[in-house]
């Protein structure tokens, strides 16, 4: 190689987008110019072409440690003293600084200019293609053989603009809806798998994760900041033979970026923000990661702090922009090496939430104005911590997480009657969970035969107080305590059938033991009732199977058919506490996948599912006014999902993705009278369309750009007539520029481009359902930010 031809052209697999921007290990040994070049597109699959013999020809030191492409071929460049020009979004040609000296390592002899030789040598062979692995599919599953529907968001491309939460998803992925109670009290949704408007003993239809452990058992969204991921997958449809109770929509599963053992490393980000018609937001981010051992410990320290400014006035209490929110939030992770591919990791991660008010307005009357005569908002803390042991032995990935986590939310609700004295209803909900999961996988690969098998053990306890104040005196309400143990044991097996032709077979057993007691009632009732809160098991099988078709390397076709579950538990209902069953859903799907996305010039993903929902959990307002749950009836819910993308140069790139849900439910007698016959929550139609820009401006900077359109369609909030309000019907819209180079970078981020109020969600108090309520979009917003590493 010593001798290669003054044309060198180093290319690699097509994995233009994503190669550039996401980081990875990189080691390149000392070398020529042109050998660094070839190796460093071999390691990130992309392109780069030294097309000046001298410069081929020059001594490059070792580059070595987690970088992205564009970070690897300018340190490259840099150290050369040569200068990197981009040429696609993935591609880098290297040429000679011009009218400057050129500088040399000390020690590194200029080598003389090899004569011009009579025919070009052909270029080096292309490096194997880059996979795609879901880490969501728990035994390391190419995404070209996965049979589901699934969206990766990098998590670079989440932190642009500034740290946020969920919101940052549910923006980028149309089949991801939620309710707008405020930040830690909402509940998520994917497809058309949407129960209730409330947060209350039900649990989720939607798993959330971060790593291998779940957030919560039956606990609202903690809203967790989006900071330091490495991505976020999102798995569609029930998810019951490997994530088992509370995944009957799908499941969010968080990526954290792990310790590096041979980097020290530091980023940070810092934005101020002006809201149209409310006040100023502040924000700031920082990660550290600091080896603690010559590459065989390192510890990863991620903070997070936001002051969200308010913009909901009250004129009854002689305040504006009441509806702050402030996030303080930290994660911390430790990696030690105790062997050649085997590690551990301790994780420990807090957040605390506070509101000073709620944010929901009067349908009628001025922007932004409530109507309510009480102070109202929320407190929620989220703790959560896990030991992870993982390794290989031979051939088998070996995966053990146990952990813990403890979620606190009080919630205060304006319940002023009419003509009343002022009331507020005070709800505290306080969730305990012990999980752990040891599994066992051989991937498939290249291999006729891989499978999974595994165990989880879950101990949850979650308990709700209600009580009423008014002026400085509080009574309790009848409360209710949920506990759940879970034992379970899962496999799954994927056989290749024949060259591009995989059938997969997986199954879960789940016996769970429940229980529970009513809060705060008189003794008479409490043993009048004893049998209903008595202990009682429940047993469930979850079975799945799949057929995926590789039609090219490109695309394929799958069928699915999938079950989920969620257990039952004891609900309120006026003074007294009472049962509700579990509810069981039943998927079939079939879906087509082409391309990449972000990768190949054009890629679309398609998925027609029906399911079948029995005894579905939803939530009511009983007779005094307050949110109950109950088993509202069987249920029917198609849905039709389509993303996509196509590179309309090599610098701009176009997005979208669009859902279309029809559902019916058979409502009981309990709720006979009510004409709402299908899931509340979720729009019929949804759809997002979005430009991407990436060009490198030269002088070391690039600028990257983004613009985003989204509709969400029209919905109900909920179940019964008081309950039957429309919501949705709005467009929300933004933009994003970056200017900056992987060491320091402007932003200009605008929200709400349009300025447009719309309706988020038609709740604000359950006391208050006949007032027409909205929760608006957050006012216009500008946001102007520097983000800054080294």
């Amino acid at each position: 190689m010593r001798h290669a031809p003054y044309a060198l052209v180093a290319l690699a697999a097509c994995l233009p987008a994503q190669a550039a921007a996401r980081d990875a290990s990189i080691d390149i040994a000392p070398g020529t110019v042109a050998e660094s070049a070839i190796a460093i597109a071999r390691q990130t699959g992309t392109s780069i072409v030294v097309s000046d013999p001298v410069l081929a020809q020059r001594p490059a030191p070792r580059i070595r440690g987690r970088m992205s492409a564009r970070q690897a071929v300018r340190r490259l460049a840099e150290s050369v003293d040569a200068k990197a020009v981009a040429i696609g979004n993935s591609s880098w040609r290297l040429e000679q600084q011009p009218r400057r000296a050129v500088r040399f390592a000390r020690t590194a002899r200029r080598p003389e200019p090899l004569p011009r030789p009579a025919a070009k040598s052909p270029p080096p062979p292309p490096a194997p293609m880059e996979e795609i692995v879901v880490v969501a599919s728990k035994r390391d599953t190419r995404l070209e053989e996965l049979p589901a529907q699934v969206s990766i968001v990098d998590g670079e491309e989440l932190a642009l603009g500034g740290i946020g939460g969920t919101e940052k998803i549910t923006q980028r992925i149309a089949t991801v809806s939620s309710t707008y109670l405020g930040s830690g009290r909402n509940k998520l949704f994917i497809r058309g798998i949407a129960d209730s408007s409330f947060t209350g003993p039900t649990q989720a239809t939607v798993g959330q994760y971060l790593g291998d452990m779940r957030l919560s058992y039956n606990a609202p969204d903690p809203d967790l900041r989006l900071s330091d991921l490495e991505r976020v997958e999102v798995l569609e449809g029930p998810q019951g033979t490997l994530y088992g109770a509370g995944s009957l929509g799908g499941i969010i599963r968080l990526v954290p970026n792990m310790p590096e053992l041979d980097r020290r490393d530091f980023r940070a980000t810092v934005g101020g923000a002006l809201t149209q018609h409310g006040a100023g937001s502040l924000d700031a981010s920082a990660t550290a990661n600091v080896p603690l051992a010559a590459e065989k410990a390192a510890l990863r320290i991620t903070l997070d702090a936001a002051s969200e400014g308010g913009y909901i006035d009250k004129p009854l209490l002689g305040s504006s922009d009441v509806n702050r929110t402030s996030i303080v939030a930290g994660r911390a992770i430790a990696r030690l090496e105790l062997a050649p591919q085997w590690t551990v990791d301790v994780i420990g991660l807090a957040q605390s939430t506070h509101a000073s008010d709620s944010q929901y307005a009067a349908r009628e009357g001025k922007r932004y104005v409530s109507t309510a005569r009480v102070r109202e908002g929320s407190d929620a803390d989220y703790l959560h911590g896990q030991l992870v042991l993982s390794g290989q032995i031979g051939a088998l990935g070996l995966r053990s997480t146990t952990g813990l986590a403890r979620q606190e939310l009080e919630e205060r609700y304006d319940a002023t009657m009419p003509d009343a004295e002022d009331r507020v209803f005070i709800q505290r909900n306080e969730t305990r969970m012990f999980a752990h999961e040891t599994r066992v996988w051989l991937p498939l690969d290249e291999r006729r035969f891989g499978w999974l098998a595994g165990l989880s053990l879950i101990d949850n306890r979650t308990q709700l107080n209600r009580s009423l104040e008014r002026e400085n005196q509080r009574s309790a309400t009848t409360g209710v305590l949920n506990t759940i143990t879970e034992a379970t044991l899962y496999g799954e097996g994927s056989y290749r059938l024949r060259d591009g032709l995989i059938a997969t077979l997986g199954a879960r057993f789940t016996h769970a033991r429940l229980g529970g007691s009513a809060e705060d009632v008189p003794l008479a009732l409490l043993v009048e009732r004893a049998a209903t809160t008595a202990s009682r098991d429940q047993s469930a099988i979850l079975p799945s199977a799949s057929l995926l078709a590789s039609l090219g390397p490109k695309t394929s076709l799958y069928a699915r058919y999938q079950e989920g579950f969620r257990p039952g538990g004891l609900a309120i209902e006026g003074e007294f506490v009472r049962r509700f069953r579990d509810d069981h859903a039943r998927t079939l799907e079939v879906g087509a996948r082409h391309g990449r996305a972000g990768i190949d010039s054009f890629d679309l993903a398609l998925n027609l599912s029906y399911t079948r929902w029995s005894d579905i959990q939803a939530d009511f307002i009983d007779d005094l006014g307050l949110p109950s749950t109950a088993n509202i009836g069987d249920g029917r819910v198609w849905t039709i999902s389509a993303s996509g993308g196509a590179f309309l140069t090599d610098d701009l790139r176009l997005t979208g993705g669009a859902t279309l849900n029809r559902s019916e439910i058979d409502e009981p007698v309990l709720l006979a009278f009510s004409r709402i016959t299908h899931v509340p929550n979720i729009a019929e139609f949804s759809g997002r369309l979005g430009l991407e820009y990436a060009r490198y401006l030269g002088s070391g900077l690039d600028l990257d750009g983004r613009l985003w359109a989204s509709y969400i369609g029209k919905s109900r909030l909920g179940i019964g007539p008081e309950l039957g309000d429309l919501q949705g019907d709005y467009l929300d819209s933004g933009l994003l520029v970056r200017v900056g180079n992987e060491r320091v970078g402007g932003t200009l981020s605008i929200t709400n481009l349009a300025d447009s109020e719309g309706n988020r969600f038609a709740l604000g108090t359950p006391f208050a359902v006949m007032r027409e309520q909205v929760t608006p979009l957050r006012p216009r917003t500008i946001r102007l930010g520097v983000d800054f590493s080294f």
